[in-house]
């Protein structure tokens, strides 16, 4: 009767948050998101090694018509929960197989994230603070980047985001719910986060007798029901090996074994905040110093949340001892959050200083108009494109400065804020990446090979490009991992074969020009196929 009786509230709660939205709003946002995001998903290869992953999985889950263990080189393996291979499977088979099928089900959840924020936001402050929360997290360059790449981060994002703000709401059982489905999309780290989040929040605030209220109980009964059958039908399928690879691996030896030891460094997420967050990080400090001196008694109470959401994350991940740039993506909406509510309350104070807001925008449009012109000169190809990104980036800023200035217009302010978003995605998608692709992809040497080389031979790949020459040519070869002596044994041995192989793992060769009856068949930008004969 409790549960039935809470989903009953929450239903009515629903419908009452449908009075605070505006449709035009709605309208915009739902627009933003759809175009930003989805533009360009098919326009380039899956970028290695992380992209091909995920579909050459979701392929393979087809492939054998077995939906519970998943396989990579027709083998299983364990590095992470079926959530996301089952959304691929499900876009292939409605689209087809493809570099856009891979990444679609990433991007309808980025989109869904995006119109959520709008919805929750809206009822959480005002229906101007759930607008601009929205278009900030639409248009910063971390999301719509891997709202377009064919990885788990968006999807988890979407179930995590859920479950935090359902608690804001107290829709205690969706929360449960949200929570579960985070876990099959990526593991404890489901629960975990925002478990820890929420438990904070209420030590914080002085309300731990909130957990009464929670059923936490019966809601952990939920979560169970929905996040464990998958873990338990994989443990009666594969036994401790699943269990010491998936939890042992790669959740815990992950977070204390760095994967990457030239990353581990404790100011690693600092550029990442810097460049996830434009266009609007010159008013990310601005608004987290209003969201404890300027908000009210009650929205404190509520901003307090926000902020210790991303801190929590934030230092979470840059103590982990494996660190990638996308790790810390669930931290980006509480931040939107923050610089909505804080473009909503200055609009509404038009008197108050914008000296911080303008210093901000003088030095990130700055550093990312130069930044845009120093990456253009080490990609030639992308030279002129990526120097009317650094140009746009300059006029812009010099724009919204001027407005901010001398007009003192907030708005306008905001919304040249979220045209320079979009225009950095399209410029960035439909003209830098495109022309630098090979870089990022073996997709182009993977068709060289098929219709040049002898596919009977042996082959070698270098690990890191093995996925994506998998997906690609749909032989896997043998893996070569970087930094050892793989690479020399295979051109040392007398066996005629193949290998694909990364210029800077050839460099590493010992006087690879004496190495005899070894010819570079096709080289190109930094990837090699090599025969021995």
């Amino acid at each position: 009767m409790a549960f039935r009786k809470h989903i009953t509230t929450t239903w009515h709660a629903g419908r009452s948050l449908m009075k605070n939205l505006n449709l035009q709003s709605l309208i915009i946002i739902a627009v933003l998101a759809l175009v930003t995001i989805l533009w360009g998903i098919g326009s380039v290869p899956l970028f290695d090694p992380d992209e091909p992953v995920y579909a050459e999985t979701a392929r393979e889950m087809i492939k054998y018509n077995d939906y519970l263990s998943p396989r990579i080189f027709d083998n299983f393996w364990y590095d992470k929960p079926p959530m996301y291979y089952w959304l691929v499977a499900a876009s292939i088979g409605l689209f087809g197989d493809g570099e856009a099928a891979a990444r679609f089900p990433a991007a309808l959840m980025a989109v869904a994230t995006s119109v959520m924020l709008y919805f929750s936001v809206s009822n959480i402050f005002s229906e101007r603070a759930g607008f601009w929360a929205s278009v900030v997290l639409t248009t910063c360059v971390e999301f719509f980047y891997l709202g377009k790449a064919a990885v788990t981060d968006t999807t988890l994002l979407f179930f995590m985001t859920a479950a935090l703000l359902c608690y804001q709401h107290k829709w205690y059982w969706v929360m449960y719910i949200a929570m579960a489905l985070a876990t099959v999309t990526k593991g404890p780290i489901g629960i975990v986060f925002p478990g820890a989040i929420i438990f904070l929040h209420l030590l914080f605030t002085g309300n731990l007798r909130e957990i009464l209220k929670m059923h936490v109980i019966r809601g952990l009964v939920v979560y169970f029901a929905i996040a464990a059958p998958w873990y338990y039908l994989m443990y009666q399928a594969h036994g401790m090996e699943f269990i010491n690879t998936f939890l042992g691996f790669h959740n815990l030896t992950r977070f204390t074994t760095p994967e990457h030891p030239d990353r581990v460094l404790w100011w690693y997420y600092l550029p990442v905040i810097i460049l996830g967050m434009f266009p609007w990080t010159g008013l990310l400090l601005q608004s987290i110093r209003a969201s404890i001196s300027e908000a009210s008694s009650e929205e404190l109470v509520k901003m307090s949340f926000f902020n210790i959401w991303w801190v929590f994350v934030l230092l979470f991940f840059s103590i982990s001892q494996t660190k990638l740039v996308s790790y810390i993506l669930p931290m980006f909406p509480a931040l939107a959050i923050i610089i909505g509510w804080n473009l909503a309350r200055l609009e509404k104070q038009r008197g108050e200083s914008l000296l911080s807001w303008v210093i901000g925008t003088v030095i990130m449009f700055g550093l990312l108009g130069a930044g845009w012109l120093i990456g253009g000169n080490q990609l030639p190809e992308a030279f002129l494109e990526a120097s009317v990104l650094s140009g746009t980036t300059f006029v812009v800023g010099l724009v919204i400065i001027w407005f901010l200035w001398r007009e003192r217009d907030v708005i306008f302010a905001g919304y040249l804020h979220a045209a320079m978003g979009f225009l950095t995605m399209l410029i960035a998608f439909s003209f830098i990446l495109p022309p630098v692709a090979d870089r990022f992809s073996v997709k182009t040497m993977a068709a060289e090979f098929v219709a040049g080389c002898d596919t009977s031979k042996p082959l070698y790949v270098d690990k890191f490009l093995r996925l994506g020459f998998m997906y690609y040519t749909g032989i896997a070869g043998e893996e070569m991992l970087p930094k050892t002596d793989a690479l020399q044994k295979a051109v040392s041995d007398t066996t005629p074969k193949y290998i694909v192989v990364r210029r800077l793992e050839f460099k590493r060769l010992q006087n690879p020009e004496a190495i005899q009856n070894l010819r570079i068949v096709k080289e190109k930008d930094g990837i090699m196929i090599l025969e021995k004969y």
